[in-house]
């Protein structure tokens, strides 16, 4: 494999992993529907050691709009409820001894158009993301220009970062199209 065909190489897992963040990141704005993955990245103390919620508690979905969240052990529930207040997701826990409970409210048109623009601020930095690696790679491209590599494979190289660059700029625009979408179902 020559040494443009590896820098392109690396450009698309680059790319792809910023693809993947985006994704993790439109999965935790809810849009209205209770899921287990609104809750991922929330961690409780537990013994004194940063846990993630998932691993001190089993989480399921009772109905569209609540999660039930039932710890291992009973004396972990003030620490989950505090850790999901600190994450500050926009629910307060509801504790009834055993079990803690999220209701979710139904989303206002307001509160809907604020999630899109979440939404589409994360799909900008997803897009700056894309945008850097297009700049670090064609700069690898100039570094092995400079090194000896004909113009001409330097500029199919660039034209071929540009179009892969595109390629996931178009997939970014279509993710938040589709959860646009998702949102502002009513």
């Amino acid at each position: 494999m020559s040494d443009i065909q590896q820098i392109l190489a690396e450009e698309n897992a680059s790319m792809g992993k910023a693809i993947n963040h985006l994704e993790a990141e439109l999965a935790k704005i809810r849009a209205g529907k209770a899921s287990p993955s609104m809750l991922e990245g929330i961690s409780v103390d537990y013994y004194g050691n940063p846990t993630p919620l998932n691993q001190a508690a089993n989480v399921t979905v009772l109905d569209a709009r609540t999660i039930s969240i039932q710890p291992w052990e009973k004396a972990m529930l003030q620490s989950i409820e505090k850790g999901i207040m600190a994450a500050n997701i926009g629910i307060t826990p509801q504790n009834d001894g055993n079990t803690i409970r999220l209701f979710l409210p139904p989303l206002t048109e307001e509160r809907r158009k604020e999630l899109v623009k979440r939404c589409n601020g994360e799909g900008e930095n997803a897009k700056i993301s894309i945008r850097n690696i297009r700049r670090d790679i064609i700069e690898q491209i100039k570094k092995l220009q400079k090194d000896g590599l004909s113009e001409d494979q330097c500029k199919d190289g660039e034209k071929e970062a540009q179009e892969t660059t595109d390629k996931f700029i178009l997939l970014i625009e279509k993710h938040l199209v589709a959860k646009e979408k998702e949102i502002m179902a009513v």
